[in-house]
């Protein structure tokens, strides 16, 4: 009898806890979101055949992708500060990847393969042309195959603090597996990646890596990030790829066969950022590279001026 108290108990505790926890999710969520900073009035819709993909189109002029980093909370708000140039000589599209920003985000592992498929797709469909593309942080890796398996589709490239080649040729580890079916958890997994994804660690990663100047991070430019972490279905999903490395893939190969003209900007005061970038000029000579001063992750949020002459010198 006693025995079966303890039980009765121990389950009364436990599903008290899940409830709770449950509750404070559902709480961060609406925190979140209420703000409705990255609401677009005239955003526009691809419905491609995974997922819904919320992209814009401004401007006019030769075509030009401007595509976001892969950490969790980055969307296309990411080149708001670059849009309105890039828009005065070009059609400038900026897309929201699946599982990211205003996209859906259905609940399924995110691979390297079903991004470069999204792009190569996106542009027959939406674009219609060839077109240069911008991207940044781990979307290089994107760009990068994409161009490689469809090089009819894109002209020139362009990528902003692109990942080491090192990097990029990570593989799941032995217990990817297992982590991924942890994070999947619809209480507990959704909990570690609301502490992951919290507002918290997304200021620090403003102050300490996104930006080299910390007084010139913006509340509202937080707030567009932690918003974009928590819409849609299964936020975490993408999270859980991420953290898995299932979203990596070498690039070595496709790097060396590549004919575009590729471009990279690096954040000046990120360590070791030359010897990435020359790197990629050792695997593919047709490299150009240079260096945005005092910046970081970030220098097309941090200093949108600086990017956009350099990418008028190499893309005009």
């Amino acid at each position: 009898m006693k025995t079966r108290n303890k039980l009765l108990t121990l389950l009364i505790l436990s599903s008290g806890a899940a409830a709770a926890t449950a509750l404070i999710n559902k709480a961060i969520k609406l925190s979140a979101t209420s703000r409705n900073v990255l609401e677009e009035p005239e955003a526009l819709c691809y419905k491609w055949r995974l997922g819904n993909i919320h992209y814009t189109k401004t401007g006019t002029g030769k075509p030009i992708l401007l595509v976001h980093d892969l950490a969790p909370a980055s969307s296309g708000y990411e080149w708001k500060n670059l849009v309105g140039k890039l828009a005065e000589t070009y059609t400038v599209y900026t897309i929201d990847l699946l599982g990211f920003g205003r996209s859906e985000k259905p609940n399924l592992t995110y691979t390297n393969y079903l991004y470069v498929q999204l792009l190569s797709d996106f542009i027959k469909s939406e674009i219609g042309h060839r077109t240069d593309i911008i991207a940044s942080g781990s979307s290089a890796a994107l760009g990068i195959m994409a161009c490689s398996n469809s090089p009819e589709l894109f002209n020139q490239l362009l990528f902003i603090n692109p990942e080491s080649l090192l990097s990029c040729s990570q593989v799941p580890g032995k217990n990817a597996k297992l982590y991924k079916i942890i994070l999947d958890l619809p209480i507990a997994g959704t909990l570690i990646y609301n502490i992951a994804c919290s507002k918290q660690f997304i200021t620090k990663e403003f102050l300490t890596n996104y930006y080299y100047n910390p007084y010139s991070v913006k509340t509202r430019v937080i707030d567009a990030y932690h918003e974009s972490a928590h819409l849609g279905e299964s936020p975490k999903s993408v999270y859980a790829s991420l953290k898995c490395n299932y979203v990596k893939c070498n690039i070595a190969a496709a790097l060396k066969k590549i004919d575009n003209s590729i471009y990279l900007l690096g954040g000046g005061a990120i360590d070791d950022i030359g010897e990435c970038m020359e790197e990629y000029k050792e695997y593919n000579p047709a490299v150009e590279y240079a260096v945005v001063p005092n910046t970081k992750l970030l220098p097309h949020l941090e200093k949108p001026a600086e990017v956009f002459d350099m990418i008028q010198t190499y893309l005009s």
